[in-house]
């Protein structure tokens, strides 16, 4: 099997719980036994969806057509990330009872955000990071001040950090298993405006207490992570994990609606729905607006599986040229933002910052 080959067997295995087509696809390809198991556990693991793939065949009964060895490892990994998003919602749970008491209202998002609205079958399908919530203007210096008095301290310590712009350093509690994200942005600065706390909060909903994103602003966070923040709009590359929350709540709302509903980011958003659409194997709830934009990306994003040492070097220049322009924006912040020149030169003088970017250099 060819990388894109595994990758698109992954992906419409994670849509035959709900997908009738699909499941009978792939039970002819499980019973043809013409899978490479050895590609499929080092691709889903790398896209982080390794649980949700099992849970998705145990559910349809596909388990049967799976080596015992590997069929154990995969029940052995769920459960270990179920015991921790049940420890991770149960965090969130009391950061959110923290709040609340303090009259500040988290608004949860990403992958914690999901598991308290309970999108999942299980809560073991999800692999989850930190806990990330945003606030207010005015709720957000507070509910630092809040979190931190209830022991949690920051993650990285060093003198020379510069802090993020779209949330707080991170922080995280003894015993406690997950860090703390406290967001004042959801997207990196260019793109703030377009999608931020003022925006998502007029239709957020409450589940169980807890407030957590509308579905459409979930889907479409899902897709921004990876295509604005994480560059995948310019890298072209997909990212399975933000892809199945997108199918799980394309089955919640209308996709095609919510990709459309932030004007500014349309083309990022639609793009990213047609490729879901093609790896998931055309499922309807996934359906997108075809133009000039997305077939231009969908030539791009399948050419790149054709030809990988021109996309390695494509992706190269591609990280090149953000390396010089995040650097750009750390020079301007210097100038132009109180207290961060001291920063600045604290890192620059900083002999272990030095000696972690010679390691990075030299691959060491």
């Amino acid at each position: 099997m060819t990388y894109k080959e595994t990758l698109t067997f992954i992906a419409t295995c994670l849509t035959i719980s709900l997908e009738e087509s699909n499941k009978a696809y792939i039970k002819q390809k499980l019973v043809s036994k013409d899978i490479d198991w050895d590609s499929v556990v080092k691709v889903s693991t790398a896209h982080y969806v390794f649980p949700a793939l099992y849970c998705n065949l145990k559910r349809v009964a596909f388990l049967q057509f799976l080596p015992d060895e590997l069929v154990n490892y995969m029940q052995h990994i769920t459960d270990l990330n179920r015991d921790r998003n049940i420890q991770i919602i149960a965090q969130a749970k009391e950061l959110n009872t923290l709040l609340l008491a303090n009259n500040i209202t988290p608004v949860f998002f990403k992958g914690t955000g999901n598991l308290l609205a309970g999108i999942y079958e299980d809560i073991a399908e999800r692999m989850v990071g930190d806990i990330d919530f945003i606030f207010s203007e005015q709720d957000y210096p507070k509910a630092i001040k809040v979190i931190c008095n209830f022991n949690y301290s920051k993650v990285d310590t060093e003198e020379y950090y510069l802090p993020p712009q779209k949330h707080y350093r991170r922080l995280q509690k003894e015993n406690s298993i997950a860090a703390v994200e406290i967001h004042k942005e959801i997207l990196i600065e260019n793109y703030a405006k377009e999608f931020n706390y003022t925006y998502v909060k007029k239709d957020c909903q409450v589940v169980d207490g807890v407030t957590v994103l509308s579905y459409a602003n979930k889907l479409n966070i899902s897709i921004l992570a990876n295509q604005i923040n994480d560059k995948g709009y310019y890298y072209k590359a997909m990212a399975l994990r933000n892809a199945y929350d997108v199918f799980l709540l394309s089955k919640k709302t209308n996709a095609n609606l919510a990709v459309h509903s932030i004007q500014k980011l349309s083309t990022h958003l639609n793009c990213f729905l047609a490729a879901c659409y093609q790896f998931f194997n055309n499922v309807s709830s996934l359906e997108y607006t075809s133009n000039k934009e997305v077939t231009s990306y969908l030539k791009r994003l399948n050419s790149q599986y054709q030809y990988p040492k021109i996309t390695k070097f494509r992706h190269q220049i591609i990280k090149s040229y953000f390396f010089i322009e995040l650097r750009c924006q750390i020079i301007n912040r210097a100038i132009t933002t109180k207290g961060y020149l001291f920063l600045l030169y604290k890192r620059l003088t900083s002999k272990e910052w030095r000696q972690e970017k010679w390691h990075q250099i030299v691959g060491n």
